[in-house]
Parts: C-alpha cells; sequence; structure tokens
C-alpha cells in the first residue's frame, strides 16, 4: 500500500536482539508512537509502526486499544472474537455500529515523530462470522457501503476501503505534502 513513496520498506529484523516496546498507550495513537520511537532509537533506523483496533459503539468503544488484548493480555484471536460475539449477543441491529481505526507513525532514527496518519473504516458487528480472508475480527465486521464482511474481501480489496488502506492513503498524502 505504501509503494507510492518509492522507497524500501521492510519488515523488523529477526536476527536482532532489541526490547520489545511495551503497548501500554491509552489510545492507537499513543501505541503507535511508542513503537515508531522505542524500535527507531533500539535499530538507529526509520521506523514505520502501526496500532489498529476495533470500536464498538455499543461497548463505549471497545475493544478499542485493547482489541489484541481484550479477552485477556495472553488471548488468541479467537477468544477475543469469542468475547465481542458473547458482548454483542443482546445488542439490537441497529446499535452495533462499529469502526476499525488505524493509526501510522513513522519516526526518526533518533526516535522523532516525522509523520503520522489515520485511517478509518465505518461499519457493524455482524452477527456470524462470515468470510474466508483476514483476521481477528474481520469475519464479523460488515462494511456499511457493501454489506460484506472484510473477511469476505481479498486483499486488493480491503486494501482498497478498509482502514490500513484509508491511513496509507494519507500518509501517502502528507509524506508528498513534506516534499
Amino acid at each position: 500500500m505504501l509503494k507510492p513513496l518509492g522507497v524500501p520498506i521492510h519488515a523488523l529484523p529477526q536476527n536482532r536482539d532489541w526490547e520489545t516496546v511495551q503497548e501500554d498507550g491509552e489510545t492507537l495513537q499513543e501505541n503507535a508512537r511508542k513503537k515508531a520511537k522505542g524500535y527507531a532509537k533500539q535499530l538507529h533506523a526509520w521506523v514505520l509502526s502501526d496500532d489498529t483496533g476495533l470500536e464498538v459503539d455499543a461497548l463505549n468503544g471497545a475493544p478499542g486499544v485493547r482489541s489484541a488484548r481484550y479477552a485477556g493480555d495472553d488471548a488468541s484471536m479467537a477468544m477475543n472474537l469469542a468475547l465481542l460475539v458473547e458482548h454483542m449477543v443482546e445488542v439490537p441491529d441497529d446499535k452495533r455500529s462499529a469502526r476499525f481505526v488505524c493509526h501510522l507513525c513513522l519516526a526518526d532514527p533518533e526516535g522523532n515523530i516525522a509523520l503520522e496518519s489515520t485511517g478509518e473504516c465505518q461499519g457493524s458487528i455482524g452477527r456470524q462470522p462470515i468470510g474466508e480472508f483476514g483476521f481477528g475480527y474481520d469475519s464479523m465486521f460488515v462494511l456499511d457501503d457493501c454489506n460484506q464482511t472484510l473477511a469476505e474481501l481479498n486483499q486488493t480489496e480491503t486494501a482498497e476501503v478498509g482502514h490500513r488502506g484509508d491511513a496509507a492513503r494519507a500518509f501517502i498524502e502528507a509524506w508528498q505534502l513534506q516534499r
């Protein structure tokens, strides 16, 4: 999704010994910033990080920043999804609105924040998992515009309508404005 930037982007190297940056922030932005700054300082390199969460209106924004740990710090995504389903059982269809939010953050090798963007994808929580693609909550997240779950869309389609694609497009636009 970030190919238009024209710079090489690599995953964090697996053969490095570094301290894991704790995602204990109170917002997605705070966690993305912590990861970008923390890893940039340790690697002495530019680092782009993200934090993503599902915000459900009927649950007052939960799971939100705790999306990956909704059912507990050591919970699997299946456990998180099961807890979401449990919490939504009694919620009527017209009160199931939700959004995925992605926050991207770029830090320079000294850990200074250079650029940030946010993307959102609007939808609602379905009654049952549908779809074979995606991961996590994707099979329960019904998109507003097409009445399909994110898990029913392939990777290209998800990039076009999803929160990460939205954040990436905003990031590219901000990058181009800085140049």
